[in-house]
C-alpha cells in the first residue's frame, strides 16, 4: 500500500506540459511537477519520488530527498515562526510544520531541534519535538550485542549521552567510554554494547573488535617500553591492572594480548 510521507519507484503513465503523472495505485495518479521531472523521462519509465501533500492538501510527488520520512526522527532547523507554529527545513520546497501544541519548548528561528515526523488527522506530514512520547524505552526490541546501529545523539545525563537507536529506542553511551566530542542532534554510527535485564540498551561507539584491539595495543605498547615484561597476570588484583594499564580487569582479560 502506497502512503504519503514515503519514497517509492513509480511508473509514468501520462505526460503533460506541467509535468508527468505517476501511477500511485490506490492513491490514483499523482503529479510530478515539471521542475522536478528528470530529462527524457517518458511514459512507461519509473522514477524514484517522495510523496507528500501540496498547499491545497493534494498528493504530489517530488524527486527532492527529504531529511526524514514519516515515522523517522531528524535534526532540523527552524526557518520561520507563524501563527500556526514553526516551519522547519527538511529538504523540500514545502517546509514541515511543528504546531505550537507539538513543541517541547518554544522554537527559535535559526535553531535546530530533534523532531519526529508523523501524519496528522488530515493526513498532512507534521513534526513534533515532544520526542519522549515517541521514543521507546521498553524491552520490545530485537537488538543484540555487537549489532551496528544508527544513532541520533539526544540529551546528556550524569552517566553520559542518551541516543535514539535505529529510529526507535533510547540507548545510553557512558561518558567515560566516549573519546570524541558529541553534539545534540548528531547522527553517528554505534554498536549495541549490552542489553540489560530490563531491556534497556547500553551503547558503544566502537565494536567489540575495535575495543579489544585498543586494549591489546595499550598492553603491547607497555611491553615494548618495558623489555617485554609486565608485573600483572589474570590473577592480579583489579587495582594493580588499572594502575598499570588504565583498564578494568575484565577489559584486560578480554584483550587479545597473548601471553605476558
Amino acid at each position: 500500500m502506497i502512503k504519503i510521507g514515503r519514497t517509492y519507484n513509480l511508473e509514468v503513465v501520462k505526460e503533460t506540459e506541467f509535468g508527468v503523472y505517476l501511477d500511485a495505485e490506490d492513491l490514483g495518479e499523482i503529479l510530478l511537477p515539471k521542475k522536478h521531472t528528470p530529462e527524457n523521462l517518458s511514459v512507461g519509465d519509473t522514477v524514484e519520488v517522495f510523496l507528500y501533500l501540496d498547499s491545497e492538501d493534494r498528493p504530489i510527488a517530488t524527486t527532492q530527498t527529504p531529511k526524514a520520512e514519516v515515522g523517522e526522527f531528524a535534526y532540523l532547523k527552524v526557518k520561520e515562526n507563524t501563527q500556526f507554529g514553526a516551519f522547519l527545513d527538511w529538504g523540500l520546497d514545502k517546509d514541515v510544520l511543528v504546531p505550537f501544541a507539538e513543541q517541547h519548548r518554544p522554537m527559535t528561528v535559526g535553531h535546530s531541534y530533534i523532531v519526529f515526523l508523523y501524519l496528522d488527522n488530515q493526513g498532512r506530514i507534521t513534526a513534533t519535538s515532544k520526542i519522549d512520547k515517541v521514543v521507546k524505552e521498553d524491552d520490545q526490541h530485537n537488538f543484540c550485542p555487537q549489532q551496528p546501529v544508527d544513532l541520533i545523539i539526544g540529551n546528556s545525563t550524569e552517566l553520559g549521552f542518551k541516543a535514539i537507536v535505529d529510529q526507535s529506542h533510547w540507548g545510553l553511551l557512558y561518558k567515560d567510554e566516549v573519546d570524541q566530542r558529541l553534539s545534540f542532534g548528531q547522527s553517528i554510527q554505534g554498536y549495541i554494547k549490552y542489553i540489560r535485564e530490563d531491556g534497556k540498551i547500553d551503547l558503544s561507539l566502537k565494536s567489540g573488535r575495535q575495543i579489544r584491539d585498543n586494549y591489546s595495543q595499550i598492553i603491547l605498547d607497555f611491553l615494548r617500553d618495558h623489555d617485554g615484561f609486565a608485573s600483572v597476570h589474570d590473577k592480579s588484583p583489579p587495582a594493580q591492572i588499572d594502575k598499570l594499564f588504565g583498564m578494568s580487569k575484565g577489559q584486560f582479560e578480554k584483550s587479545d594480548r597473548g601471553p605476558l
